[in-house]
């Protein structure tokens, strides 16, 4: 709680949300998600490979991406062809090849089980909900993409389970539209800048606090695609309660979202220094600590009559 000078002391209520035996909100850890999305490239050994290593930096979650792709594609794109690491081929028979199936999803299931980590995913489509249901996730995310999608926005309610809505690409009417529509009791809104890779000078990262002021009861988070590690550790200082960072074994491999993803040992010093500002932020109560005392007995001239116990909080404007 922050102390206002001669302000009375008030008490807050913080809102939290849980993801599993999580709990979100500010005076708790940060929940930091590796988001492996498609950076699998359709590869069940790559997920295992990148779930290990999100389990080994210490995050909470890793989070997948989820489409049926006749739906997530629209038609004009089904036919044109690209080229692949696996030949050139149609777009939508690309977009299948990326994706996971209920064998696939079976098997990561149980091996984030066995890291002891949780796991999510980006549902783009009411029938992907569906499918995500079946292994009882502890969560669903809203890609910035599907802000707009009432009906899976609906679906996505109707699930009860915490939702975590990113707000790239939206307007303000947007958003407040669509936490409307998903109930602000069991979400969490992440301010998010959707290019990839975003520059510095779009990130915005005041936008946290603009969500703080417009969405008092609800935890906001910050979901980045930048380059780097630093803006991110300035959005945990800004009070970001729930971070989510693309994640990679390799950047140089093959996808769009490698560019702007964190590899391993970069994953391991973003969890390990958001872990570190998360207890350096403290309570915001002046306290003189226990270590202050032979410094204050050393260099201070002039004492004051009053002895004020190490662990006293001085409170500014308290009388």
């Amino acid at each position: 709680m922050s102390i206002i000078p001669n302000a009375p002391m008030t008490t807050l209520q913080i809102p939290t949300r849980t993801i599993g035996d999580k709990i979100i909100g500010a005076g708790h850890p940060v929940y930091v998600t590796g988001e492996i999305g498609i950076n699998h490239n359709g590869e069940l050994s790559n997920a295992f490979a990148l779930i290990d290593q999100a389990a080994a930096a210490g995050c909470d979650a890793v989070k997948f991406q989820k489409r049926t792709p006749e739906i997530c594609t629209p038609r004009d794109q089904w036919d044109l062809e690209r080229d692949t690491p696996w030949g050139r081929m149609r777009y939508i028979d690309y977009r299948h090849r990326v994706e996971f199936g209920a064998d696939e999803y079976a098997a990561i299931d149980a091996y984030a089980r066995s890291r002891a980590i949780a796991w999510f995913a980006s549902p783009w489509d009411v029938e992907s909900v569906d499918f995500l249901e079946q292994f009882d996730v502890p969560a669903h995310k809203v890609a910035s993409a599907s802000l707009t999608d009432d009906e899976l926005l609906r679906r996505l309610r109707a699930t009860g389970r915490t939702i975590i809505l990113s707000t790239g690409m939206s307007t303000p009417r947007q958003i407040r539209h669509a936490v409307e529509v998903l109930g602000s009791d069991n979400i969490v809104l992440c301010h998010a800048t959707s290019t990839y890779p975003a520059k510095p000078l779009e990130l915005n990262l005041r936008m946290i606090h603009t969500l703080q002021a417009d969405f008092p009861n609800v935890p906001i988070g910050y979901s980045g695609h930048e380059v780097g590690l630093q803006t991110t550790l300035a959005a945990v200082a800004l009070g970001a309660t729930f971070v989510e960072r693309h994640i990679t074994l390799d950047r140089a491999m093959w996808g769009s979202d490698q560019a702007a993803s964190v590899e391993p040992p970069g994953l391991q010093r973003l969890v390990r220094d958001i872990r570190t500002i998360t207890d350096s932020l403290g309570d915001g109560v002046k306290r003189i600590y226990d270590g202050e005392l032979v410094a204050m007995k050393k260099l201070r001239r002039v004492q004051t009559a009053d002895e004020v116990q190490p662990t006293e909080p001085i409170l500014v404007g308290a009388s």
